[in-house]
């Protein structure tokens, strides 16, 4: 892999902050649909909400070099059309050059920080609207988790609704991580069940005054033929930490893959940190399936 160096990166921050603005007006971008019509997206946002380890490796990401070197070598392999990223992982990108000629996403909102009491009241402490389509990206990304049990569910809907209209008004892509989730003992779960599914995926498309520009970005759960016929918007397949099976959850995206609605896959751990550390192997299976 490449040798990002964080030491040159702090020294262009603190000397040259405007060089982010300057490598984003400069930027070659690329229509976001190719005549294909599917999208492969890299993931690189769970650090934003405190999640730092990956299979059994707690803090395996906090790593922020090393997350870049394995960012780069992603972005790099044939089939991948860009990254889904916390404003400062895209920042340092812009600054390595590794966005050229890819897609980029800012993610929203990041205040739900995993394991706090308020993590489903999860503010949008990220990008907004205003400074992805200044920065020139593509769109944004927001997660709506909704526990009709906890009134901080209602909070995120309200600013879920804001961010798919202003995002619209921009001509950016929305994209919506919908689910249902309960809490037992100070711990969430998310239920990913055919019907809180489907409950959650019928929420998040009607969010907004439209929904011209927003997909869905969904995990592949069981039934999930079922699941996609709740709504006609695009929709991308979502990885998670795949754990020591790749293999399984390969099967499972190929499966949902062959669906109408759905136009490709947004993975993070399960590329960045694969078992065998062979980033490029682990994307380009991904890209195999697409």
């Amino acid at each position: 892999m490449p040798d990002v160096d964080a030491g040159a990166l702090a020294d262009l921050r603190a000397r040259r902050p405007q060089a982010i603005a300057e490598a984003a007006a400069q930027r070659p971008r690329r229509p976001l649909m190719r005549a294909s019509g599917r999208l492969m997206i890299v993931a690189a946002d769970h650090t934003a909400r405190g999640i730092l380890g990956v299979s059994g490796r707690p803090l395996v990401m906090a790593n922020r070099a090393d997350l870049l070197d394995r960012l780069v070598v992603a972005l790099g392999r044939p089939g991948v059309d860009g990254v889904l990223g916390s404003l400062d992982v895209l920042e340092d990108l812009l600054l390595l050059g590794a966005l050229e000629g890819k897609l980029a996403f800012g993610s929203m909102n990041r205040g739900g920080i995993a394991g706090a009491s308020f993590e489903l009241d999860d503010r949008f402490t990220g990008a907004d609207a205003a400074r992805l389509a200044a920065l020139r990206f593509d769109g944004g990304k927001m997660l709506l988790r909704v526990d009709p049990q906890d009134p901080g569910s209602l909070s995120t809907l309200t600013a879920c609704a804001r961010a798919v209209s202003e995002l619209a008004a921009e001509g950016l892509m929305a994209m919506v991580a919908p689910s249902w989730v309960t809490r037992a003992d100070g711990t969430l779960r998310t239920l990913l069940d055919a019907e809180h599914m489907m409950r959650a995926i019928s929420v998040a498309a009607a969010l907004g005054n439209t929904s011209a520009h927003t997909w869905l970005k969904v995990p592949p759960v069981d039934d999930i033929e079922r699941v996609m016929e709740s709504s006609t918007l695009p929709a991308l397949l979502l990885g998670g930490d795949v754990g020591s099976d790749p293999d399984a959850v390969l099967a499972r995206w190929r499966r949902a893959l062959t669906l109408p609605t759905v136009r490709g896959l947004v993975v993070g751990r399960a590329l960045l940190y694969p078992p065998d550390d062979d980033v490029a192997g682990a994307v380009d299976s991904a890209v195999g399936l697409l």
